[in-house]
């Protein structure tokens, strides 16, 4: 039962395709949480993307930065690695259903609204990946060929 776990947890017969898709997402990713949690790339940081999130009624505002700062950077960078594909997609993909409905729904489709489009394109990859693993060129087999030892 434990190898079956692991199995399906790590395990990808994805190939080349899930790298293609796992490292621009990945930066993409990585660099939208660097903004909220250290300011990088004109963020505002966890201070200023919290008292932004408090007051859109996501309460409380400095954790709630912190987690999808956290899902963001962190995610991303597992992804761009593929350390953890599956778990760090997944956890990506929530953070983006969250910004759509939170942030992005009433602004409709088009990103010049503020719609969602940008934040549904990195569900449907992060969906993607948490369904189809990281592939032939994940970090994630060699934890699957350790666990196999």
């Amino acid at each position: 039962m434990h190898s079956s776990l692991i199995q399906r947890l790590l395990g990808s017969n994805a190939g080349f395709a899930a790298l293609v898709l796992r490292v621009p997402v990945g930066i993409i990713l990585a660099a939208h949480g660097a903004q909220k949690l250290f300011g990088a790339f004109g963020g505002y940081g966890l201070d200023g993307t919290g008292q932004w999130m408090a007051s859109i009624g996501l309460e409380p505002g400095y954790l709630m930065a912190l987690l999808a700062g956290s899902a963001e950077f962190f995610g991303g960078l597992a992804l761009v690695i593929g350390l953890l594909t599956r778990p760090a997609a997944l956890v990506a993909a929530f953070t983006m259903l969250v910004a759509i409905f939170a942030v992005h729904i009433e602004g409709g489709l088009f990103m010049s609204n503020n719609g969602y489009e940008f934040a549904l394109a990195l569900l449907a990859a992060t969906t993607a990946l948490a369904i189809q693993g990281g592939g032939r060129f994940a970090t994630d087999n060699l934890l699957l060929a350790q666990s196999a030892r």
